[in-house]
């Protein structure tokens, strides 16, 4: 049985066995639309969404292109049907395992185990502009967000103070502007008595978002600190 891995983090890529498969365009955004929605689809439905400025003669004709630039003996990394089409099982896609990790720390973070901060880390197709690109895009991002958070956390809780900084560093290093990434990378710093660092980091942090935002942190940041700032 071939296997078939779908990247979507940080870019596009597909690969059977091991060894990347070459896709034009057309083909690359059916087989990544198909992956985020993860069930069959009306061609129809697919092809007016992919192909949104042309007739539906012509978005119908560029479907039948895009599956049958798919050949090579690897059809089977799609499932087409005459009136549906779908990504096909067997295809083990990053952005569901991120999905159901960040799920899962959400549910319950002490099942995290040797999870690392790295397997929430990356955007889903971050070249791509595409309306439906951006919409699952930011989606996931707030759903791996919240998993780094619940991981640090988590970490906090167990004492594991180190551990907690860098993943909370990795939340706030995806997005700077975020106040709760912030808030508990400033916990852990206070946790691990490194009242200076949380303090110098508050500062940075409302900087920041003065700079880019005109706003300041918000009461529960502010009371985080208070007792430092005393």
């Amino acid at each position: 049985m071939t296997d078939v891995r779908l990247t979507l983090i940080d870019g596009f890529e597909l690969r059977y066995d091991g060894e990347p498969a070459r896709l034009p365009l057309g083909s690359q955004r059916l087989v990544a639309y198909l992956a985020l929605h993860g069930r069959p689809l009306l061609r129809i439905h697919v092809a007016g969404t992919l192909w949104l400025h042309a007739s539906e003669s012509r978005s119908c004709s560029n479907l039948r292109t895009a599956l049958w630039r798919l050949g090579g003996g690897r059809k089977s990394v799609v499932e087409a049907t005459t009136s549906h089409v779908g990504l096909s099982r067997e295809v083990v896609v990053d952005a569901h395992r991120m999905a159901t990790l960040a799920r899962g720390l959400l549910a319950d973070p002490a099942t995290a185990g040797g999870l690392e901060s790295a397997e929430l880390v990356g955007d889903l197709l971050p070249d791509w502009y595409d309306d439906w690109v951006l919409l699952e895009r930011e989606r996931l991002r707030q759903l791996r967000m919240h998993g780094l958070e619940a991981l640090a956390e988590h970490a906090i809780r167990e004492g594991r103070y180190g551990q907690a900084i860098d993943i909370a560093l990795a939340a706030v290093q995806a997005d700077p502007l975020r106040e709760s990434a912030h808030r508990v990378l400033i916990r852990a710093h206070l946790a691990e008595g490194n009242a200076g660092v949380a303090l110098r980091h508050y500062h940075e942090y409302r900087r920041l978002v003065g700079d880019a935002l005109e706003i300041g942190p918000s009461h529960e940041l502010e009371q985080l600190v208070a007792d430092v700032v005393a």
